[in-house]
């Protein structure tokens, strides 16, 4: 059967890696996060103290960085890898996540990330979940969805996250944090966060994980039969 490429983006908690992960595992395809790309990026360039402000020592800092993904056996889950490394748990944390957004907007960051995540969907079959996968990564991508949900849903979401990895963040830093990002992720000028024309909008504020994957499966099934119809 011919294989194709599911784009989730939206906004942060919204449920997009949990849906986007539960998709890829129905379909027997990889699922690729690119928020986690950014958040390593983001993780070395902190380490490394580059400033954001010299596009030089960005380049040079992009040139020195490796992101690659590998599976954990015990787990089953996708862990994330800088240059080696596995930072998974470190790059979730809310230091990180403050700084995300102003990495991610740099036009040199998205270059190198867009061109590796292409890299990784060549061949089809992965389901990959960002800001910008259907309008700038894969804009022929079959199944396009754009998530959301209110931002008081999504930071109470965040902070449940938050907690069971033992982190106690306050409602309202949460709640300003997840603005903060929307706002710089809509109004970058290098792939700005927005619904591509051709996507399907779903809100997740009030319906279940299962609901939201059996949305996109839904969309995949149509895809998979229109590209059959094709032939």
């Amino acid at each position: 059967m011919k294989k194709i490429v599911v784009a989730l983006d939206g906004h942060s908690s919204c449920g997009k890696s949990t849906t986007a992960k539960q998709v890829a595992q129905e379909l027997g395809y990889a699922y690729i996060d690119t928020g986690a790309m950014y958040r390593a990026v983001t993780l070395y360039f902190l380490e490394h103290y580059v400033d954001l402000t010299n596009p030089k020592k960005v380049q040079e800092a992009l040139n020195n960085i490796e992101v690659t993904f590998h599976r954990n056996l015990k787990t089953g889950r996708n862990e994330v890898f800088l240059n080696g490394l596995n930072v998974e748990d470190e790059i979730r944390k809310m230091y990180i996540s403050d700084k995300v957004s102003e990495v991610s907007v740099l036009p040199a960051v998205r270059h190198a990330m867009v061109a590796e995540q292409k890299k990784m969907g060549k061949r089809r079959g992965i389901v990959m979940d960002g800001r910008d996968i259907g309008t700038a990564v894969f804009p022929d991508a079959e199944v396009k969805v754009f998530m959301t949900a209110d931002v008081e849903i999504r930071a109470r979401r965040r902070q449940q996250e938050l907690f069971e990895k033992k982190q106690l963040v306050p409602f309202d830093e949460i709640v300003e944090n997840l603005k903060k990002r929307d706002h710089i992720d809509s109004t970058r000028a290098e792939s700005p966060l927005k619904m591509a024309d051709d996507a399907h909008l779903l809100d997740t504020s009030h319906i279940t994980v299962d609901e939201q994957v059996d949305f996109v499966l839904d969309l995949v099934a149509s895809a998979l039969l229109q590209k059959e119809l094709a032939q």
